[in-house]
Formats: structure tokens, C-alpha cells, sequence
């Protein structure tokens, strides 16, 4: 053969070198990124027969991309449109691109992937099918399909069980849906090696050396004679022996949830450890194509790919408004929340006066700070410097003139609007003339707060979640007369500090208060009908929501859903009976007062249901009420709110609507969020019912019919349905 040797085959183009190292680069044409499909796996299939037919003249191959990423993974929009007449294709497509990546591993040649980008699913498991790995230092590889309702079907579940065991393998990334940074893959076992990019290749290029006419190095383990799954297999003494804990675990944390894809990504994993690799790969294949097929899958890709893709990308944000960098924050209030805010600002490099009546108040608040950012350090997540640089940035102060050149207000004081008004007053004339003027208020209307400031086009709501270090969410409310420049600087401070915005319009109680309201209402009016409290709690977990909501109102107090109700009376449609009673006939208000609610508490997280809820709520006829009414109950209250906030015109986009009810208010995430389970209905318990928003509605009027008037849909509701135009 010639000293060097160039070839292009579609999507990949390869060269072999005088040293007997050919490398190969992935190129989709007129694409931005490498994706797995039937084209890739036939080009991709060249370039294996060829080093297998040469494999006398190839020493090594190295394996890398020529995108910023290594490669993406399936085309998820395709993934959109399939429903159970695909299977079949499914199967086909995928057993042909796993056969090519089977073939790439036993051809004879050591490969190494140099990791340059991304490398999350389908490249991920690309990367898993070389025989070594090393990965940029500002790359990141992972395995998220289960998070989208899939399993790593393309070999993922497969040899990661036989490379670390089926416990690891589960528990460390696939039931989690993991992805790593390169560090942290390399101490996982996921990656060999971790390279500066500008050194990646030559790294490569080096093992492959190492490596070359290696048969060993060529060899998966998996392929060599006698080859034990690390841990045993669940036929084995040893497997028995030491039985994982993680079975126990994903039920206690699925709660009776109908998400599919973590149990069965388990079955495969158990099922194909008990045979053959090559019978394991159909296995996998099997379970990947189950998933694909069903709504939960469609409903989980929309949210979280696309609908994170708008959120994250600028998809809400105004055109035409320049980006801003805001440098020093006022921040007014230094509770728990405003601490928190003043945490995220100050960690993501902003200069932060912290404001309060006093300085001591505001030094209370800089103590939460220094308590989150202990932690941080305690569990490695944070150095003991890093930590002094973000203190340095907050500076507590009980005196407004303080706050002269911020260029950032966010007030999180409590939530009346004359103490607001009183907060504005002062501290508005030390703020730059440009400044952002922000309010962080769950329910107060933001067009009226802004009657008491002189330029309420720059006022906005950003409604923070509690806790502020854990909850991504931010709740942008856009008042009557906020500009766009406005809009885009909140999209811009809620980018800066690592947060996921949606974006609502004014109105009683925005988007996601309402709809946590009619949650949060709805539980105790099953109560109030009768129904055992524990199938009340268990209802929810069945259905898929990630908390009680009887004792979630314990936690809130039952006195903030009335404070919720008497200031939107007449706007929201909020049955609160059952709290009422407890609040006054039986005083009790819920944990957060200290008198015990729906719940009595004990120490620490001790707590059982208070039994006055069967003397006074709890009814033998209410037995007729099954499970699934208790379960459709709580979510199409909180459907049906969605609905009527896209009606009003508080909500304009489904992406805010499906990532605002996930990561706001908990809505079921198999669901793919409130606007998704209402376009893509699909009833498992009545396959009479069509699918789809006319499938809502229908099973919506069912409810009516039996529990009231607030389940049954709007006209305007049914004239999209029938129109098929959807939600917007």
C-alpha cells in the first residue's frame, strides 16, 4: 500500500497514515451535527469493511468528529411521529445501525474515539462500541434517553453492564439518565483518558501507536472466552448473595409512578445479562422499540428536548433587543429568598448589595449564604476559594443609598403590595436610570406593582422557586407595560445564573400559582367527598405527581391557598370547603403554623394522618369513587387551568406551559407537562376514547358529569379541538 491513504465515504472520510494509523472523521454534509440514522450506518459501514478488509495494513484507528459535538444521537424529530405501525421499522433501523458498531468492535483493529464534543445517547454509545476512549476536557457524554422516555438502545445498556456490572451500570447513569463532565466520566469508568482539546487527537494518536497490531487491545472483554459480568449475574450464587438494593430503590422513588422507561431499562438490563451479547443487543432492542412506540415517549421528547431547547436557547426572547450583562444587583429583601437569589447572582459573578430594614437583618441573610455554600464545599461541589469569592461579591446593608449604580432590582420582600410599594420608593432613586426593575411575587398582578414605579416599562415579575438553589424554574411575568428590552434583560439575568425561564402575561396568579392552586384544591375536595385520605395521597403518586398534596398543603399552610382565593375572588375558580373547615372549625393550619393540618407531626419527619379526617370527612360511600377518578381528578384540575391560562392569554407558548408545570409545580413528567398531556392524550384505562385534545375533552365531560362543573371544557377549548389547531 502507498504511505498515505484518503478516502470519503458520505458522512465519514478517513486517512491512513505511514505509521499504519488510520483516522476517521465523522462529517454529516449540510448538517450541524452527527446524528444516528440508516445513512450514517451505511457510510459509517464503508469505513469498517475497509479497515477490516486491510486490517494487515492497519495497525490502529482513531475515531473523532468534525462537528463541535461527536456525536448527537438519534434524530428526535423523527421520533415524534412514530406510533405502534412503526415498530417493526424501529427494530429493522435499529439492529442494522447496532450491527454496524458490532462490527466496528470485532473487526481486528484497536479503535479509540477521541471524544472531541458531546457524546450524549446514540454517541455515547458510538463511543462504547471503541475499544478505548478519551475524551476532551470540555466535552460531556452521557446516557439521557431514559429522561425521554427511551432506553439506550444502541448498545448502551448492553455493554455497560458487562463492562461495570448491572448495579452500577443502572444506578450509576442509565436509570438516571446521566450525563457526565469529562472528569467525572473517567472516575465512573465511562472514559479512559481526559485530554486538553487541543491535545486530544495527538493523545489518539499516541495510544493508537501503543496499541498497534495489538489483538488484546482489539479484543472487548465480552469477546474473550469465560468472560464474567463484574457482580454476577442474577442466575448467580453471587449476584444472590449480595441482591442490589436498587430494584427497592427505583420503586420507592417511582412511588407507583407510570413512567415506563426506567423499569424497563432494568428488565433489559436483567434479561440480557442472562444470555449472550449478541441476544442481549436484541433484547435491548426489543425494550428500545416497546418505549418508542408509546405516547410517554412522544410526550417526554416534546418537553425535554424540544420544549428545553426553546427555554434554553433564546426561543422566548424579543427580537431585535440586544444582549445585556448586568453587573451589581439590588437586591431587596434578605430572607430565605432573597438570600437565595442573592446566592445564584453572586455565584454567577455579579456584585450584590444586599438590602434589608437593617444590616443585621441582611447579615441573617448572608449567613443562609455562607450555610448553601458550606455544603457546596463540604460535598466537593465547590472550593473553599470559590466560596470566598462569592461572599465577597454580597454586601449587606440596611442604608439605600447603598444601592446607588445597580443596575439590577429584584425585590423578594413579603408578599403585600403595599410593603412592595414602600420598598420601590425607597430604593428606586439610588438605581441606575437603565436598571432592571424586578419583583419576585407568586400571585401580586405585576401591571398593578408597577403603578408605583416611575418607569414601569422596565418592571417585571421573576418569580423564584423555593428553595433557590435547588428549583431551576423562574416564572417571567411580563406586565401590560413591560417593553421588550425589558423582557429580554429578565431572559438575560435568568441565562445568566443558570436558570430555565418561561415566559407568562399578567394575570391572577400568572401561570403557575393558579395551577397549583386548583391542585392544591382539588385533593381536599376528593376529601371533602368522601374519599380516604390515604387514596387521596396514593392517587397522586399513581398518577405520577412527585409529592403528597395533603401534606404538601400541610408544608405551604392551608391559610395560603385562602389568602390565594380572597385575592383573586371572582377570578379563580378555587373550591376551598374542606380547608376552610379544617382552618376554622378545627384549627388547624397546616405544618408551616405549627398547629398540624391534614397531617400530625412528631419528631423530625415523623407524621401520620390526623384521624379526625375519617370522624368528619371520610365516607363509606365514597368507595364507589375508584382510583382512576381520584388520579384524572387532580390532573385535569390542573389541565383544565392550563387551558383556561391559554384562553386569557396569560400563557402564549407550550413550552412554557409543559417546562413551567414540570419543574414549577410538579406536574407528572411522563405527561411531558399540562399543555402536552392535553394534545397528546391517550387513555391506557379506556381505549374508547380518542386521542389527542378531543380525547381530553372527552374524558374531561366524563368528569363534569360525576364531580362538577369546574372539569367541564371551555366552548373555546372545543373549537380548537375541532379545528385540530391546538392549544396556540
Amino acid at each position: 500500500m502507498n504511505d498515505t491513504i484518503t478516502a470519503t465515504h458520505g458522512q465519514v472520510r478517513w486517512e491512513l497514515d505511514a505509521e499504519r494509523i488510520v483516522t476517521a472523521t465523522m462529517d454529516a454534509p449540510d448538517a450541524g451535527a452527527n446524528t444516528l440514522s440508516n445513512e450514517w450506518a451505511a457510510d459509517f459501514g464503508e469505513f469498517v469493511d475497509w479497515i477490516t478488509e486491510h486490517k494487515d495494513a492497519v495497525g490502529a484507528a482513531i475515531l473523532t468528529s468534525a462537528k463541535k459535538t461527536f456525536f448527537a444521537g438519534a434524530n428526535l424529530k423523527e421520533f415524534l411521529k412514530l406510533g405502534p405501525e412503526s415498530a417493526q421499522q424501529i427494530f429493522d433501523d435499529i439492529e442494522y445501525q447496532k450491527s454496524v458498531m458490532r462490527r466496528l468492535e470485532t473487526c481486528g483493529v484497536p479503535v479509540v474515539a477521541a471524544i472531541n464534543g458531546a457524546a450524549m445517547g446514540g454517541g455515547c454509545e458510538v463511543a462504547l462500541a471503541c475499544h478505548h476512549r478519551i475524551i476532551s476536557t470540555r466535552a460531556q457524554i452521557g446516557l439521557p434517553e431514559t429522561t425521554l422516555g427511551l432506553l439506550p438502545g444502541a448498545g448502551g445498556v448492553t455493554r455497560l453492564v458487562r463492562m461495570m456490572g448491572i448495579e452500577k451500570a443502572l444506578t450509576g447513569i442509565i436509570l438516571e439518565g446521566r450525563t457526565m463532565r469529562a472528569q467525572q466520566a473517567l472516575e465512573f469508568g465511562l472514559v479512559d483518558e481526559v485530554s486538553e482539546p487541543e491535545n486530544l487527537l495527538t493523545a489518539a494518536h499516541a495510544w493508537a501507536l501503543a496499541h498497534r497490531d495489538d489483538a488484546r487491545a482489539a479484543t472487548k472483554p465480552w469477546d474473550v472466552k469465560g468472560h464474567q459480568i463484574p457482580g454476577g449475574t442474577p442466575s448467580s450464587a453471587e449476584f444472590a448473595r449480595n441482591l442490589p438494593a436498587f430494584p427497592a430503590s427505583l420503586r420507592k422513588k417511582l412511588k407507583g409512578s407510570p413512567l415506563l422507561a426506567p423499569k424497563k431499562a432494568m428488565a433489559v438490563a436483567v434479561e440480557g445479562a442472562q444470555v449472550d451479547f449478541d441476544t442481549a443487543l436484541r433484547i435491548e432492542s426489543r425494550g428500545l422499540v416497546e418505549l418508542a412506540v408509546h405516547p410517554q415517549a412522544r410526550n417526554m421528547i416534546q418537553a425535554f428536548f424540544f420544549d428545553m431547547q426553546v427555554s434554553r436557547s433564546g426561543g422566548l426572547r424579543p427580537e431585535g433587543v440586544e444582549p445585556r450583562r448586568f453587573t451589581k444587583l439590588g437586591m431587596l429583601g434578605a430572607g430565605m429568598m432573597g438570600a437565595g437569589i442573592a446566592h445564584a447572582c453572586a455565584s454567577a459573578g455579579i456584585e450584590v448589595v444586599l438590602k434589608d430594614v437593617d444590616t443585621e437583618a441582611a447579615e441573617r441573610g448572608v449567613g443562609h449564604v455562607r450555610k448553601l455554600l458550606d455544603k457546596q464545599v463540604e460535598r466537593g461541589r465547590a472550593t473553599a476559594e470559590k466560596r470566598g469569592e462569592i461572599l465577597a461579591r454580597i454586601h449587606p446593608t440596611g442604608d439605600a443609598s447603598d444601592l446607588a449604580g445597580c443596575d439590577l432590582m429584584i425585590e423578594a420582600v413579603f408578599e403585600d403590595a403595599d410593603l412592595k410599594a414602600k420598598v420601590y420608593a425607597e430604593a428606586e432613586p439610588q438605581y441606575a436610570s437603565d436598571a432592571l426593575l424586578c419583583s419576585n411575587t407568586s400571585t401580586l398582578p405585576i401591571t398593578e406593582l408597577a403603578e408605583h414605579v416611575s418607569r414601569p416599562e422596565d418592571f417585571i415579575g421573576l418569580h423564584f422557586f423555593s428553595p433557590v438553589d435547588k428549583m431551576k424554574l423562574v416564572e417571567i411575568i411580563r406586565g401590560e407595560r413591560t417593553s421588550d428590552a425589558a423582557l429580554a434583560g429578565a431572559l438575560d439575568v435568568v441565562k445568566a445564573i443558570g436558570k430555565l425561564p418561561i415566559v407568562v402575561n399578567d394575570g391572577p396568579g400568572f401561570f403557575t400559582s393558579r395551577v397549583w392552586a386548583r391542585l392544591v384544591t382539588e385533593a381536599p375536595a376528593l376529601l371533602g367527598d368522601g374519599v380516604d385520605p390515604v387514596a387521596i395521597e396514593r392517587g397522586a403518586h399513581l398518577a405520577g405527581f412527585p409529592g403528597a398534596p395533603l401534606a404538601m398543603l400541610d408544608e405551604v399552610s392551608l391559610t395560603l391557598v385562602q389568602h390565594i382565593k380572597a385575592a383573586n375572588e371572582g377570578k379563580l375558580d378555587l373550591d376551598t370547603t374542606v380547608i376552610d373547615r379544617m382552618v376554622t372549625e378545627f384549627g388547624r393550619k397546616g405544618r408551616a403554623a405549627g398547629t398540624g393540618g391534614f397531617y400530625d407531626y412528631g419528631e423530625g419527619r415523623e407524621k401520620h394522618l390526623w384521624p379526625g379526617l375519617y370522624e368528619h370527612f371520610v365516607r363509606e360511600d365514597a368507595k364507589s369513587i375508584c382510583l382512576r377518578d381520584v388520579k384524572d381528578r387532580m390532573l385535569f384540575a390542573m389541565a383544565h387551568e392550563t387551558a383556561k391560562c391559554f384562553e386569557v392569554g396569560v400563557l402564549t407558548d407550550t413550552a412554557s406551559a409543559n417546562i413551567g408545570s414540570i419543574f414549577g409545580i410538579g406536574f407528572p413528567t411522563w405527561t411531558g407537562g399540562a399543555a402536552q398531556f392535553m394534545v397528546n392524550y391517550h387513555d391506557e384505562e379506556d381505549a374508547s376514547l380518542p386521542t389527542g385534545l378531543l380525547g381530553f375533552i372527552a374524558r374531561a365531560d366524563q368528569l363534569a358529569d360525576a364531580y362538577g362543573e369546574r372539569f367541564r371544557p371551555s366552548q373555546w377549548l372545543r373549537d380548537r379541538a375541532e379545528a385540530g389547531t391546538g392549544l396556540v
